[in-house]
């Protein structure tokens, strides 16, 4: 039968997602749990869905946070199920994590707070004790230290403004960089020519890429060693983005001051010039709301209307409502598949009132707009083009 769009939608909630989040989607329209069969959609956050088997109704997965490495996100497009981010939602909170760990290096506060947690407070000499050992943990200021930022996407953008309000220099670098990000960046960021340059010349390096085949082991073995003696190195990105033996060695040669990191692999864990955080980077009230709001309000845009923003493997695709009669069509980007499209909708008698294709890769989706009704003969026969990976009618209540 066609989607008529008259059952409320079914949102299998997969890890605890802010109500602000849930609240987005109105409780007429949309039904949210936990143990739900049969789910239009998945909301999850760190949910490993790789050792789920997604169930053949889902029409939409989405992840309240940037990184979908715990989603299988080509096996999903193969499917004509779009998966949805929320980037950016938790920058700020990335940003001020960052800001932290620079000061903890630059102060040496991790040994530090260690050695007070040590005093015994009932010594008589306490305060003699903590002005001779505070000498131990004598560090420097931020202001005129050069930061190396990688990876010039939200995140980035808003620790170069941070850091040149604190007086520190920002060199930049990001072969990809958005026109978006382009213009967030603060005018006073030096560019970088590549990962090297920004290891060569900086005292802090902060890492902000995705965990891609790109960027695995991005810093290593073979570049860690020119950085500058005693640089910080910050990775609030992905764990695998930094090749943790090879830092261990850095740290031993004196390469490395301090790395400091948001995922304590066992390799470095006790390390004493180590500071790694149990993944804290989105882990404030304000990102999870965020992030909850923001993608609710996606996959509710996508289930009701089939626009798409923010999907990590479909392209972007809006169309403001010209009929109550509309089909959504993701499919393989192939020669033709308009026109196949179009001659189906044709052949059923449906007069195309206006049509948005776009393409990203090997993935095309299709909004089109109908004067009529869409009979399940037309779904039918669209669905039987080679090639078309999901089709779904949507209709205005």
């Amino acid at each position: 039968m066609a989607d008529t769009g008259s059952a409320p939608f079914r949102i299998l909630v997969l890890n605890q997602i802010s109500e602000q989040g849930l609240q987005r989607l109105p409780a007429g329209r949309y039904i949210s749990g936990s143990t739900l069969s049969e789910p239009d959609a998945i909301l999850v956050r760190s949910a490993d869905l790789h050792a789920v088997d997604v169930a053949a109704s889902v029409k939409a997965i989405g992840r309240a946070g940037a990184g979908t490495n715990n989603i299988p996100v080509q096996a999903m497009g193969a499917r004509g199920i779009p998966v949805f981010n929320a980037p950016g939602a938790n920058a700020n909170a990335v940003k001020e994590l960052v800001l932290a760990g620079m000061l903890l290096a630059a102060r040496n506060l991790a040994p530090a707070l260690a050695f007070v947690a040590g005093l015994d407070p009932a010594a008589p000499d306490l305060n003699r004790v903590v002005e001779t050992g505070k000498k131990d943990f004598a560090g420097y200021e931020l202001a005129g230290q050069t930061l190396g930022i990688v990876g010039l996407g939200k995140v980035g953008c808003l620790v170069a403004d941070a850091a040149i309000k604190l007086g520190m220099n920002v060199l930049g670098f990001d072969p990809e960089i958005t026109v978006e990000a382009a213009w967030s960046l603060p005018a006073q960021v030096k560019k970088a020519a590549s990962v090297s340059d920004v290891l060569k010349n900086a005292n802090f390096v902060s890492l902000h890429v995705p965990l891609v085949d790109a960027t695995r082991d991005l810093v290593n073995d073979q570049n860690v060693v020119l950085m500058r003696p005693g640089a910080v190195l910050l990775n609030f990105s992905r764990d695998g983005v930094v090749n943790d033996t090879a830092v261990l060695a850095a740290l031993a040669c004196g390469q490395l001051g301090w790395y400091v990191c948001d995922f304590p692999d066992g390799r470095i864990l006790r390390h004493p010039r180590v500071v790694a955080l149990p993944h804290l980077g989105a882990s404030t009230r304000e990102a999870e709301e965020n992030c909850a709001v923001m993608v609710a309000d996606q996959l509710r845009d996508y289930l009701e209307h089939g626009n798409i923003a923010n999907a990590v493997n479909f392209p972007a695709v809006a169309m403001a409502r010209e009929s109550n009669f509309r089909v959504a069509i993701a499919n393989a980007n192939v020669p033709n598949m308009l026109g196949q499209i179009s001659t189906a909708m044709a052949q059923a008698g449906l007069n195309i009132h206006t049509m948005v294709n776009k393409s990203r890769g090997d993935m095309a989706y299709t909004l089109v707009d109908v004067d009529s009704p869409a009979t399940d003969s037309v779904m039918a026969a669209l669905r039987a083009i080679d090639g078309v990976l999901a089709v779904r009618y949507l209709p205005l209540a």
